[in-house]
């Protein structure tokens, strides 16, 4: 495991400890809004294992993924809907 992990979140360059789940990188980050409803109110997640949802944010181009069930990795490019 590496010591640390440099990634950009809403492109903005962020360190964190190596084994980082990405939702507590994005928290880390001062990120309070992961994504938004269809009707437009912000969301974060709820649960931290996988089954809300609420934490989906766009990783290397790819929508939709789940933020608390993503490791950390060198160089990710992360989006949120904040």
């Amino acid at each position: 495991m590496a010591d640390s992990v440099q990634l950009r979140i809403n492109g903005r360059m962020i360190a964190v400890p190596g084994g980082t789940v990405l939702a507590a990188a994005i928290a880390a980050a001062g990120v309070t809004q992961f994504r938004r409803s269809v009707s437009g109110q912000p969301r974060t997640p709820v649960c931290g294992m996988g089954v809300c949802m609420e934490c989906r944010v766009t990783i290397n181009g790819q929508a939709q993924r789940r933020s608390c069930q993503t490791l950390c990795e060198p160089g990710m490019e992360v989006q949120t809907d904040e």
